[in-house]
């Protein structure tokens, strides 16, 4: 049951009166005994006298507290104001998200306008039925006399009994019925997640860690080094491909075992004009690096990749590792995965974690790291220990090209290439390995905008893979629980049920029961689990435990993004098949390649030395470009969603809902902090 919300008419103690005597600096405090002490009659006449006697220290006292309760206030009031003008001037230059599909953007927001406007008018009506004192639900019915004469009021009571009849009749069992539903689904998913948490405690507890048939020494000694290919495919992202081309360039491997293939889909001339120079200057140096620029960019990423895997010296390399444009591996990187493959003949994949250079820049990447930090070391770690699979990232990773070959290499069809290729991998019988021990820096976006982009093809990648491959799943030769794990968990539980749940559970169910409150959901499902199920989270991560509320609030605003995008995929609307390159910034170029300049260069086996000053003087001394005006985004999606949950905080507070209010007041705090772009950096 909620807590009541009569707390403020009770009688409590406010506390021991003490008398701060100021004889010294040191003050001393002496204890008076309350009124409603039994103390006898000869000590209440000391404490009067007491009291008459310090009236003056007393008045100080009182005086420095309220000196320092102005200077609070002062303070307060300073950064209210300081934080309305940060956003009014944010959101005067903000622009609405109008570059999504029209007619999925229309349909979607039409619903939520709906809730929003009916959710208005019956805060409305519940107000005024309140102050009249007919705050009631079905059952109280045949006990309330509401008034029978003639006229506006008797309307208004009439209308109002049969609004509580309607909804109590009609509304509230449906809406029971689906937050039921929801909840099991909630349930199972959190049971998911715990079970995947102690499997995550299990490995760490025994220590099990992925262990590599040659050692380092044999590699030193040159007994394992195979031939590599490696990828870089980039599109329009100059701001990271100088640092990562260096740090590719600078894997420690033999040059004549290793070829680097900068996969260039660029549009902008200019762009395409600097990756080519930065590769001929490498080239010179005595990298084997080459350029591919396609004229026909079909296909997004996978068809950059797929094209160039058709090229005629593929044959001759046994493996390939993919960077994408913002990564950069280690010199030891290729030494550290490739070893792995000796001896593990049914092995497709070695997987490194990312680690993030910019995790601390603001609070949408630090949110966006307990995410990831909790995705690599708990979902692919124990999911590489246990079943050997998972889903491929997309870069940092190296495959057998023998293995993408039997899985029929790269596909176009949906915009999750690497979970496609992934799961038709592992239908062919082949093994996965997750490091969670080999790093690959890389770039959190560090606006909304393009987080939410991210997001969306992130999310609709996956319904579109599930409506593509269900069929070859189930008739494939592998294992039934195989088959049951990526079916139901990997697909179902994962991508479609997660989304759907923290949705219309947290978003549409529970500001409805506001309004309906026949139908109810208890107070550990909106509080207890989710704050549960957000500490198991960031345990991966924590150095971020400060932030397990906004945690938890960011997480369900997403859901709309993650919801919108598990649609429109699954059954095919609006912008499924939309690719949209994730906006980089570059903070580390220039630190990389000047820190590059203190170290000793690793010279290639069989090749020359990357001129790294020269590299450093140059990034040093390129004119400084004038800055972009930068503007916000408002997204109406969320704004509305933000008035939606705090009109239904409002109407808690009619029936004293303790929990329940606290959370749709943050959370729509949450929204609207979100839909006025106040997260993460502008957009230039």
């Amino acid at each position: 049951m909620a807590p009541s919300f009569d707390w403020w008419s009770k009688d409590k103690l406010r506390g021991t009166p003490v008398i701060v005597k100021m004889e010294n600096p040191n003050w001393s405090i002496s204890e008076i005994s309350s009124p409603d002490d039994g103390v006898s009659d000869d000590f209440a006449g000391v404490r009067k006298g007491g009291r008459e006697k310090n009236a003056k220290q007393i008045t100080w006292v009182l005086l420095l507290k309220a000196h320092r309760a102005a200077g609070c206030l002062a303070y307060l009031a300073s950064a209210g104001f300081h934080l309305a003008s940060a956003v009014r001037r944010r959101v005067s230059s903000g622009r609405t998200d109008a570059d999504e599909s029209p007619a999925l953007r229309r349909r979607f927001y039409s619903c939520i306008k709906v809730f929003l406007w009916l959710s208005i008018f019956l805060l409305a009506f519940e107000i005024a039925a309140y102050l009249k004192g007919w705050h009631i639900r079905a059952p109280d019915l045949p006990s309330i006399s509401l008034p029978s004469s003639f006229g506006f009021r008797s309307l208004f009571a009439a209308i109002y009994s049969g609004w509580v009849g309607f909804r109590a009749e009609y509304i509230a069992p449906p809406l029971q019925f689906l937050a039921n539903a929801c909840v099991i689904l909630f349930l199972i998913q959190s049971a998911d997640r715990f079970i995947l948490c102690l499997g995550c405690f299990w490995i760490r507890f025994k220590r099990i860690k992925p262990v590599a048939n040659s050692t380092s020494k044999d590699v030193e000694m040159g007994d394992y080094f195979p031939m590599v290919l490696i990828q870089m495919p980039m599109c329009n992202e100059r701001e990271v491909y100088q640092q990562s081309i260096a740090a590719v360039c600078n894997l420690d491997w033999p040059s004549s075992n290793m070829l680097i293939q900068v996969l260039d889909d660029s549009s902008d001339p200019t762009t395409q004009s600097l990756i080519k120079e930065e590769v001929e200057k490498w080239a010179h140096t005595g990298v084997r690096i080459v350029y591919r620029h396609r004229v026909i960019r079909d296909g997004y990423k996978a068809g950059n990749m797929k094209s160039a895997m058709n090229c005629s010296y593929v044959k001759d390399y046994e493996f390939v590792a993919i960077f994408d444009a913002d990564f950069q591996p280690t010199p030891d990187f290729l030494k550290r995965t490739v070893p792995h493959f000796q001896g593990n003949d049914d092995l497709a994949l070695v997987q490194a974690r990312w680690s993030f250079v910019n995790k601390d820049e603001n609070l949408l990447t630090r949110l966006q790291n307990i995410n990831l930090c909790f995705h690599f070391e708990v979902e692919q770690q124990v999911n590489g220990v246990f079943i050997n699979f998972f889903g491929f990232n997309g870069t940092a990773g190296v495959w057998r090209i023998k293995a993408l070959e039997d899985a029929g290499g790269w596909l176009e069809r949906t915009t999750v290439e690497d979970m496609d290729i992934a799961v038709r991998a592992h239908l062919k019988g082949w093994k996965f390995i997750f490091l969670n021990d080999v790093e690959c820096q890389c770039e959190l976006p560090e606006s909304y905008e393009a987080y939410r982009k991210q997001q969306h093809r992130w999310h609709s990648g996956p319904m579109q893979l599930f409506r593509l491959c269900l069929s070859d799943i189930i008739g494939s030769k592998i294992a039934m629980w195989k088959k049951a794990n990526l079916i139901f968990l990997f697909f179902l539980l994962r991508k479609l049920i997660l989304p759907f749940y923290s949705f219309t559970l947290f978003c549409i169910i529970l500001p409805m029961t506001m309004f309906v409150p026949e139908a109810e959901l208890p107070a550990w499902v909106v509080c207890y689990i989710p704050a549960t199920m957000s500490f198991l989270n960031i345990l991966p991560a924590p150095r971020s435990f400060p932030f397990i509320v906004p945690y938890l609030l960011f997480e369900n605003t997403m859901s709309v993004t993650k919801f919108n995008a598990m649609i429109s995929g699954l059954f095919q609307l609006g912008s499924a098949y939309e690719w949209v390159v994730t906006k980089k910034s570059g903070r580390s170029s220039e630190g990389d390649l000047l820190s590059l300049v203190e170290k000793e260069p690793k010279h290639h086996r069989g090749g020359s030395a990357p001129d790294f000053n020269s590299i450093a003087k140059e990034v040093v001394n390129q004119p400084r470009k004038e800055p972009k005006k930068k503007h916000n985004r408002i997204y109406r999606k969320e704004l509305a969603l933000a008035f939606l949950l705090l009109t239904a905080a409002a109407r808690s507070l009619l029936s004293a809902q303790g929990i329940h209010f606290y959370f749709l007041l943050f959370q729509g705090v949450s929204f609207l902090v979100v839909g006025l772009d106040l997260i993460g950096e502008q957009i230039e």
